[in-house]
């Protein structure tokens, strides 16, 4: 063999080049290390998306059992006013009736603030969503007009929490 095979080739520099192929251990263990960080990666971000869930679990859960909590603290004045009405011994059946008048005002502005709307149909056509009918009566209105309002209902936020129970006109037998 000639001096000049076992030599490695030039650089265009003038310094000779080795080619360094990094062995099959290196590549694995470099391998392995990526994987680790993939992995640790991923198991950071499965622990922050179930610490994610267990947060908004827990906020809904407050949610529901707070939601009425502004409501609620309005409503104790309308209960304080009650009873204060009671609790006077010598109210004539005049302060009472006004005692009553003024707190059911209270209730009134409680409800235009956590916008519950009161369902009164009188003279209204009937509407099967937000009315239920208890009779059907002969009138002298149009037929399916309610005549009598029984109880009224109640809508918050345009959803009916309890229908007005009416009676409605029939059509009168020819």
């Amino acid at each position: 063999m000639s001096n000049q095979e076992n030599t490695l080739p030039e650089h265009p520099e003038g310094t000779p080049q080795a080619e360094v192929m990094p062995s099959v251990e290196e590549l694995l263990k470099e391998a392995e290390l990526k994987a680790q960080e993939h992995y640790d990666a991923w198991m950071y971000a499965k622990a922050e998306t179930e610490n994610i869930r267990k947060r908004g679990y827990q906020e809904a859960e407050s949610a529901r059992k707070f939601a009425i909590e502004g409501f609620s603290g309005e409503l104790l004045a309308v209960k304080d006013a009650l009873e204060a009405t009671l609790a006077s011994d010598n109210a004539s059946l005049e302060t009472l009736k006004s005692g009553v008048e003024l707190t059911l005002k209270q209730l009134a502005t409680v409800f235009d603030k956590f916008h519950i709307q009161e369902i009164n149909p009188q003279g209204q056509k009937f509407d099967p969503h937000r009315h239920q009918a208890m009779a059907m009566v002969e009138a002298d209105a149009e037929p399916n007009t309610v005549v009598m309002v029984m109880q009224k209902g109640y809508a918050l936020h345009e959803r009916v929490l309890r229908p007005a129970l009416v009676s409605v006109a029939k059509a009168k037998d020819a």
